[in-house]
């Protein structure tokens, strides 16, 4: 990443840092009281695992928070606009429909 970085991203780190930390204290105090080698690796495993997932989750929902951002300030993006996003008016768009019941005058 380049630039300067905001205070949620270093918040995010700094909560991947230590989740990372206790990925590896966890088990090593596991061993410490006498638990088998085995459970504490199963533990490291888990630990591992829950660390990235929340990682995964918090780098996405950082970059939905920046897309928010920008189309808050910018208005959204051209690419952004499929069929949900729409401009102008259509016969889909709202309004009561008689189906074809126009005086002809």
């Amino acid at each position: 990443m380049s630039g300067p970085r905001t205070p949620a991203e270093d918040s995010t780190n700094d909560v991947v840092r230590w989740a990372a930390f206790s990925c590896v204290l966890v088990p090593v105090v596991l061993l410490w009281y006498g638990t088998s080698f085995a459970g504490a690796t199963g533990t490291a495993l888990g630990l591992a695992a829950v660390t990235a997932a929340c990682r995964l989750l918090l780098r996405q929902s950082e970059r939905g928070a920046t897309r928010l951002r920008q189309e808050e300030l910018h208005g959204p993006s051209p690419r952004r606009r499929g069929r949900h996003h729409r401009t102008g008016t259509g016969a889909h768009r709202g309004g009561r429909h008689t189906g074809g019941n126009t005086p002809v005058g």
